[in-house]
């Protein structure tokens, strides 16, 4: 997946892992639950950072919020413990309740402790909003639309308007979800990092693909539309990391955004959340002390390229693949592959 031979456009220079996408971070795996009926045009995307309990085995983490105009939440507490312990959740804009709500009770069913003998959980739900295509008012989005993206997590998904980025709008065409992933060879092994986004932001003019102005060459001098939207940002590793170095990573994020033309509009919610598989903290220690492994610093810039490689792979994927959408009041966005 990502972007194929076909589209004639290689996004930088590392390897890329055998499915090009997040899941080849082993243990890694992205559902969807699509809504797609006349004016519904949403729904849920869940990132499950690996396959066994999560909430027992959490995954060490870190955020940037690059450009603050968002409701997601859980990252809160990602920054201040610097862990993952649920699902990470994409919906849109006026659904986080319901599935913060949804995910909470698959939380629970999974782990009888939870408020009652420890401590609550920390859900992480992230949103874009969706209403230039969908009913967002509608609330469509249910509690048993968590449960069943999670049910349908595999290593294999779908990209474009799928999941939650059914009706997500990206520089001015149809957007959705995208996913690539890179290589990085250290201590002669190699590893892994993948991104996934959930794009809608920005205006067809300021696209870029792959260093090419493409939408300078597109956009026919259509009233220029007002860069509003978000991006959530999603990558995931399996470099031995440490919560210090994955907020860095995050960082990063911003370089891939960027390259595709983005210059951080004032309603852009731009949001990455970092995570490793390699280090992991279980809630029920047997000792006081825990050994964690982490990249010496001098090595990661490899780290920092594979990300940005990665993200910007993933928003060009997001728009590759979509298809061309007609949403609420008849308002429609093309696919970028038809428009080239």
């Amino acid at each position: 997946m990502g972007l194929d031979k076909d589209f004639g456009i290689a996004i930088g220079s590392l390897k890329k892992g055998k499915r090009n996408l997040i899941t080849d971070v082993k243990g890694v795996k992205v559902g969807h639950v699509t809504l797609n009926d006349g004016n519904i045009k949403t729904g849920v995307t869940a990132v499950l950072p690996h396959e066994g309990n999560i909430f027992k085995e959490k995954v060490m983490a870190s955020s940037c919020v690059i450009n603050g105009f968002g409701k997601s939440m859980g990252i809160l507490q990602i920054e201040e413990l610097g862990t993952i312990e649920t699902p990470i959740i994409m919906t849109n804009t006026l659904s986080v309740g319901t599935a913060a709500t949804g995910l909470v009770k698959y939380m629970l069913e999974q782990n009888e402790d939870i408020g009652s003998t420890t401590g609550t959980v920390n859900c992480v739900v992230t949103e874009c909003n969706d209403g230039r295509l969908n009913d967002i008012r509608g609330l469509h989005v249910k509690e048993e639309h968590v449960l069943e993206a999670i049910k349908n997590a595999s290593e294999d998904f779908e990209e474009g308007a799928v999941g939650s980025g059914t009706g997500m709008v990206c520089y001015s065409i149809k957007g959705g979800i995208g996913s690539s992933s890179r290589i990085v060879e250290l201590d002669n092994k190699e590893y892994t990092l993948g991104a996934i986004v959930m794009s809608n932001f920005g205006s067809l003019k300021d696209l870029i693909i792959g260093g090419d102005k493409a939408g300078e060459r597109i956009y026919n001098n259509q009233q220029q539309e007002k860069d509003k939207g978000s991006i959530i940002m999603i990558i995931a590793t399996d470099i031995p990391l440490s919560e210090r170095q994955l907020k860095r990573v995050s960082k990063r994020a911003v370089i891939g955004l960027g390259r595709t033309g983005s210059y951080l509009g004032n309603g852009s919610g731009d949001i990455c959340i970092s995570f490793t598989t390699a280090n992991i903290l279980k809630h029920y220690s047997d000792t006081n002390i825990v050994s964690m492994k982490m990249l010496d610093d001098e090595a990661i810039d490899q780290v920092f390229r594979a990300a940005a490689e990665a993200v910007e792979e993933s928003i060009i994927s997001s728009m590759y693949h979509a298809e061309t959408t007609v949403g609420i009041n008849g308002n429609t966005r093309e696919s970028l592959r038809d428009l080239l």
